[in-house]
């Protein structure tokens, strides 16, 4: 039997070859051009943990890495090829809005139609290893680097589309995941892990990029502000509501979205999954863009997650989220209750479903009345 260092050396060989196969980065920084990923035969689509292992050796990207990635924007959910609130797809949320082209980028890389990349999981999964990849190139990640967990964090903040602090906010919570590593399952029951490991990523010019400023209107929250486009400023009607939504995205990922001059919404604030924290984005007097003709009178609150999706409703997000609403009710004078706490469907007027069947009322109506 081989002795592991020389098993892993065959491996590296393996994916040069793969990687020399599929051409390179241009001096320009042009994607390099590959051929399509492979499938496990015509009848039977790959697991999901073979697509990671798969997409991981093709183009040379930790498998990890690759799976952290995926659960950090998904939880390993690809709905079914249906877009996200920034128009990203699949498992790994290739985006395509006016702004970000990953998806059509990662057709050319991978030379699959959009389509397939929509809504097929593994060559969704293969297009998110092909774009780290071309992003890793740009940097200049030699073989050996490549092969080095800490060497990705800033082709993993590159992948999340956002600058400055939110790219390092994005890259920090892939890292944290892992470090702690995660067990999540797919739709069909699947369960896919991240191993917990030891990391010390190497940040670059992100390392100072952070922290975020202090909200203006909440103690407890972070401040971002979004772009000037995506909300008005003032107000022509007294605050008498607040709307509880749902990102359907990451929370980076939706900072990022709002910052975006093209998005066209946002929200006042966003909390986070996993430990309930919280950025401010549009300041309480003015008015953000989140519920059509309630704007105006509503406070807006996005929660990560997904509205089909039960995984992403922590406790922790619950308890932020309600200590949030109290904190915007007293200062505001909105009544604790269901006619003026209301969930983004419940309006007047739109055609949205968050925060969905999964949001439990009467958890938070009571955390929120203390």
């Amino acid at each position: 039997m081989a002795s592991p260092t020389h098993a892993r050396r065959a491996r590296k060989r393996a994916r040069a070859a793969v990687a020399a196969s599929l051409g390179t980065v241009l001096a320009s920084g042009a994607l390099f051009v590959g051929v399509q990923s492979a499938t496990a035969g015509p009848s039977e689509d790959p697991s999901m943990n073979e697509s990671f292992e798969a997409a991981a050796e093709k183009y040379d990207v930790p498998r990890d890495v690759l799976a952290a990635v995926g659960y950090s924007e998904t939880h390993f959910d690809g709905h079914d090829g249906k877009p996200s609130q920034a128009h990203g797809f699949g498992v790994m949320h290739l985006v395509s809005n006016p702004s970000r082209h990953a998806l059509e980028q990662a057709a050319e890389i991978t030379g699959e139609s959009v389509a397939e990349l929509r809504e097929n999981t593994d060559a969704n999964i293969h297009g998110g290893a092909a774009l780290l990849r071309a992003h890793a190139d740009k940097l200049g990640l030699s073989a050996a680097e490549r092969d080095d967990v800490d060497a990705w964090y800033q082709a993993v903040a590159r992948y999340g589309g956002g600058k400055g602090a939110v790219a390092r906010m994005y890259a920090d919570e892939v890292y944290k995941i892992l470090e702690k590593g995660v067990r999540g399952s797919t739709p069909d029951g699947e369960r896919v892990t991240v191993q917990g490991q030891a990391v010390h990523p190497e940040k670059g010019k992100l390392a100072a990029a952070g922290p975020q400023k202090q909200s203006p209107d909440y103690p407890d929250a972070a401040w971002v502000p979004a772009n000037g486009n995506n909300f008005a400023k003032g107000r022509n009607a007294k605050i008498d509501k607040i709307v509880v939504h749902v990102t359907q995205g990451s929370y980076a990922g939706t900072i990022s979205w709002f910052q975006n001059p093209e998005a066209k919404v946002s929200s006042h604030y966003v909390v986070r999954s996993k430990d309930g924290a919280v950025t401010q984005m549009v300041r309480d007097a003015d008015t953000a863009y989140h519920a059509r003709s309630a704007n105006a009178s509503a406070l807006g609150i996005e929660h990560e997650g997904y509205v089909d999706d039960p995984s992403w409703f922590t406790d922790s997000m619950y308890r932020s989220s309600a200590k949030l609403t109290r904190h915007l009710a007293d200062k505001h004078g909105v009544p604790l209750d269901r006619k003026h706490i209301v969930g983004h469907n419940e309006l007047p007027g739109n055609d949205h479903t968050d925060p969905g069947k999964h949001w439990n009322w009467d958890t938070y109506l009571k955390l929120v009345k203390g």
